[in-house]
């Protein structure tokens, strides 16, 4: 793909794949390559298992051109708290020298985008996790209202959660938080390009989700406005601008 800038993807899988939702968001104008960590567990010492391996990736992205980098997973990247995820965003752009982000800066700059202060969350993960969760947004300047998770441990399972359910889980974790401005779908593995819009109409307020929100922060990196038509609010053209 000539012409277009190329970001590096650092995601938690072995195999390393890029996520579908990128090309489908923005294929015709970004290209997008990844380096797996080989991460089995989303658990704490699943991630530290791996927490040391993502410069040793970004170095190779960095070797294979890219423009810039954006350390995928939100817990990945959360579950030592606000000040840790920058820490490791400010370690890759130490090593690499090209500009860089993380899935869990994207659901912030999302939530901040669609101007959310008391959020409603629903996520994938077992309740330690959780709590960490709910410590990083309120390090990050969110009221937490209400939070759930499918207490979903291992890499690879999130994907086979259906739209069904993840639309009843965004509505029943808003059921519960009256006064929540926004809902947060946390997991980098569940499916949710198609959630916002559906959601968005059953409740009313704004739906930002863990990998959507990761490519627009990823893109913004190279001077994309991050808008695209048809998947939510986060994506509108007034939000980018």
């Amino acid at each position: 793909m000539p012409n277009v800038p190329t970001i590096g993807l650092i995601v938690p899988p072995a195999a390393g794949l890029v996520p579908e939702e990128g090309p489908r968001m923005y294929g015709g104008s970004v290209k997008f390559i990844a380096a797996g960590l080989g991460l089995g567990w989303m658990t704490p010492e699943g991630y530290e298992s791996v927490i040391d391996r993502i410069t040793v990736l970004a170095r190779d992205l960095c070797s294979r051109g890219v423009s810039a980098l954006s350390i995928m997973g939100t817990s990945l990247t959360f579950f030592k708290g606000a000040a840790f995820n920058q820490e490791l965003i400010d370690s890759v752009h130490r090593a690499t020298g090209l500009p860089t982000s993380s899935m869990s800066a994207g659901v912030v700059e999302g939530l901040r985008a669609v101007g959310a202060k008391r959020v409603a969350v629903g996520t994938a993960y077992i309740d330690e996790v959780n709590n960490r969760l709910r410590g990083f947004l309120t390090e990050s300047g969110f009221e937490v209202l209400a939070l759930e998770g499918l207490h979903l441990d291992r890499i690879g399972v999130a994907k086979d959660v259906s739209q069904d359910k993840l639309q009843e889980l965004g509505e029943r974790v808003f059921r519960a938080s009256p006064g929540a401005d926004a809902i947060l779908i946390s997991c980098g593995g569940f499916r949710t390009l198609d959630l916002a819009v559906p959601l968005e109409a059953a409740t009313g307020v704004p739906v930002v989700a863990s990998t959507p929100a990761a490519f627009r922060s990823a893109v913004r990196l190279v001077g994309h406005s991050g808008a695209v038509p048809g998947f939510g609010r986060l994506f509108s053209e007034k939000t980018a601008a």
